[in-house]
């Protein structure tokens, strides 16, 4: 990808050549989330961006590049959808001027079920085209599983309530529905896809308990779990 020529030529001229910038819009998987707890009767979330897939490439980069620094914009919110980030896309994004821009929506987008699908596809067709006019290279990331079992009930009816309802969803596979029409939308419009949720979907064929691999044991994963999406959106960056 372009995105690697650039940080070459910056390697080669760190004086006269702009630094790389790389945004990464999303929910809170993007933003660096991980547990949640309840707080004065309101679902609450222990945000540790520092932790976050975007740090962690940042982070392979550097070791890569150690010269050239990489400007990270992290434009995840917890609890958005894909018509959230394209309502925030030219503030949160586009403003910086991004030479990249990583997008990654399904995982609150597919609470709304068979209503919402519609409403998901032409959000992001709409994010990817903006994307595309404002120059920036584009990959969409695939997220991670969610829960299928409430195998360990925490006793606080809010947490068990949203653990509940992921796993029917996940279950009646509206994940797999979504991201597969979003594979289709990308296939369409020549979009780069770095497809984590197929590797995931991998581990669980082969047995692996996929609530280990969760954070907050519903649709976070864990901070070692983060390295997965970095190293594949590095390996992305390389071999497209």
């Amino acid at each position: 990808m372009k995105i690697i020529d650039k940080i070459k030529e910056k390697q080669k001229d760190l004086h006269s050549v702009r630094q790389p910038v790389i945004a990464f819009l999303g929910d809170s998987v993007t933003q660096g989330c991980f547990d949640i707890y309840v707080k004065d009767g309101k679902l609450e979330t222990i945000v540790q961006p520092y932790y976050g897939y975007h740090e962690k490439v940042k982070r392979i980069l550097n070791i890569l590049y150690p010269e050239v620094p990489i400007n990270i914009v992290n434009a995840g919110i917890s609890g958005d959808c894909a018509d959230g980030g394209l309502r925030r896309l030219e503030r949160d994004v586009l403003s910086y001027n991004p030479d990249l821009v990583v997008v990654c929506y399904a995982l609150n987008d597919v609470g709304k079920g068979k209503d919402g699908l519609d409403l998901y596809i032409n959000s992001l067709r709409e994010i990817f085209t903006k994307i595309n006019e404002s120059g920036a290279e584009l990959i969409f990331l695939t997220p991670n599983l969610r829960t299928e079992k409430c195998d360990t009930p925490t006793g606080e009816p809010i947490i068990d309530k949203i653990w509940e309802e992921v796993a029917e969803s996940e279950r009646n596979g509206w994940l797999r529905i979504y991201l597969d029409s979003a594979r289709e939308l990308c296939k369409e419009m020549s979009v780069t896809v770095c497809d984590c949720n197929r590797l995931w979907q991998t581990f669980k064929e082969n047995d692996v308990e996929i609530n280990r691999l969760l954070s907050n044991k519903v649709n976070h994963p864990t901070k070692e779990l983060y390295w997965l999406f970095a190293y594949e959106l590095v390996k992305t960056m390389f071999l497209n």
